[in-house]
C-alpha cells in the first residue's frame, strides 16, 4: 500500500480530549441512542469503552500504534477494557483509503497471533457500504465522526450475539430506523456540537 499523509483542518487544531469527546457523543446519541448496536450500552455504562487517539499521520505510524492497542486490548482485564476505539483523526481521511487499510489492520491481528481472540470493526465520517449511494442514509450506521478502528474481543461478541435473538436482523432494523429519522434527523441528533 502506499503510504499516505493527510491534514484534514478540522481534526489537525483538535485536541485528544476533544476528539475523544465527540466521539463519545457519538456513542451515545447513535450507536446506543439509536440502538444501532444493542450491544454498546453495557460495556459504555460499566465504563469499559477505551478511546485511544492516534496522533499518526502515515498508515504506517496508524498500523504500529494498532499494534499496540491490540496487544493492551488482549492483556487487559475484560471488567476493565471490554473494547476499544483507536481514533485516527489524522490519517486515512478518504474513505477508499481507509477501506483499502482494513486489510492491513486484518493482517495485523493476525500477525499477532489474535486471530479468532479479538477483531476489528470499522467506522468513518464517510462510510460507504457496498452497492450503496454515498448519500444513503443506510450508510450513517457506520459513520462516526472521525475514521477509528473498533478492536472487539471475539468472546464477547459471541456472548452478546447469543443473548440477542434476532440478531441477524440487527442490519435490517439500523436501515429502517436510520430511514425513519432521515438526513434532518440525523443533523438533529447533533444539532449544537460544535
Amino acid at each position: 500500500m502506499n503510504e499516505r499523509r493527510s491534514c484534514e483542518p478540522r481534526a489537525i487544531g483538535e485536541s485528544a480530549e476533544r476528539v475523544i469527546a465527540k466521539t463519545r457523543d457519538w456513542v451515545e446519541k447513535a450507536v446506543i441512542g439509536l440502538r444501532l448496536c444493542p450491544f454498546a450500552a453495557t460495556p459504555y455504562q460499566r465504563g469499559q469503552i477505551r478511546y485511544r487517539v492516534s496522533e499518526q499521520t502515515t498508515t504506517s505510524g496508524l498500523a504500529e500504534d494498532l499494534a499496540a492497542e491490540l496487544l493492551h486490548v488482549a492483556a487487559a482485564d475484560p471488567n476493565a477494557c471490554e473494547t476499544s476505539l483507536l481514533i485516527h483523526p489524522r490519517v486515512l481521511h478518504e474513505f477508499l483509503d481507509y477501506n483499502e487499510f482494513l486489510d492491513q489492520a486484518d493482517a495485523t491481528v493476525e500477525s499477532l497471533g489474535f486471530t479468532g481472540e479479538l477483531q476489528i470493526a470499522s467506522f468513518h465520517p464517510a462510510y460507504q457500504f457496498a452497492d450503496t449511494a454515498p448519500d444513503a442514509i443506510e450508510n450513517y450506521s457506520n459513520r462516526s465522526p472521525y475514521p477509528m478502528l473498533h478492536v472487539l474481543r471475539e468472546a464477547s461478541v459471541e456472548r452478546a450475539a447469543a443473548t440477542f435473538p434476532e440478531v441477524h436482523e440487527i442490519g435490517n432494523r439500523n436501515i429502517a430506523t436510520l430511514r425513519a429519522l432521515g438526513d434532518a434527523g440525523w443533523r438533529a441528533l447533533f444539532d449544537g456540537d460544535s
